[in-house]
């Protein structure tokens, strides 16, 4: 039986985002969704052409010109379908335990994002001057804003200011203004 949260073509078109997510068709590189999430820590480091599949944005990459564009249609299929929003949900946490962080819920069910047990040994990853992990995560939470999750964005960035308050040699105060916009603040 179909699954009714699921878009058929007539609805989505032949939008590369949803198809991607979808599993229908591989992104720029010949790799599927599914491929990207079986990534080891060596290939999210240094692979530089997914996250602009993963975490879409309205503007082009300078990095990754091929990566289609989100788009106002996108945006909507996103919004309204769970399982679209489910499988964004997985890259981000795919990203979040890359950066050494986890997703919680605390008593109440509200969402917050934590440092992990592995955080002091992923975070040499990314945590200096100028890292390119840090336009990374400002895709991240843009991408995860625009799409639906929201929350994930309000999360995310609650965390990063406090590590860079707690490590001001490491994110520049330029790096958190381009958080703050990315998460909507």
């Amino acid at each position: 039986m179909k699954d009714p949260t699921v878009l058929g073509p007539h609805q989505i078109g032949e939008d590369p985002i949803i198809s991607f997510y979808r599993g229908k068709r591989p992104d720029s590189s010949g790799r599927y969704v599914e491929d990207i999430w079986a990534f080891s820590y060596e290939q999210l480091e240094t692979v530089h052409d997914f996250i602009q599949w993963l975490f879409p944005l309205p503007v082009r990459s300078a990095y990754n010109p091929d990566a289609p564009l989100l788009t106002q249609k996108t945006i909507s299929a996103f919004l309204g379908n769970e399982s679209l929003r489910g499988k964004l949900i997985r890259s981000l946490e795919l990203m979040l335990v890359f950066y050494g962080f986890e997703l919680v819920r605390d008593a109440h069910g509200s969402l917050l994002i934590l440092r992990s047990a592995e955080f002091a040994k992923r975070s040499r990853q990314w945590l200096s001057p100028n890292n390119h992990n840090h336009l990374r995560l400002s895709r991240i939470m843009e991408s995860a804003r625009l799409l639906g999750l929201e929350q994930y964005s309000r999360g995310l960035i609650v965390i990063l200011e406090g590590i860079a308050h707690e490590y001001p040699n490491c994110v520049t105060a330029r790096t958190v203004e381009f958080w703050k916009r990315a998460a909507g603040e």
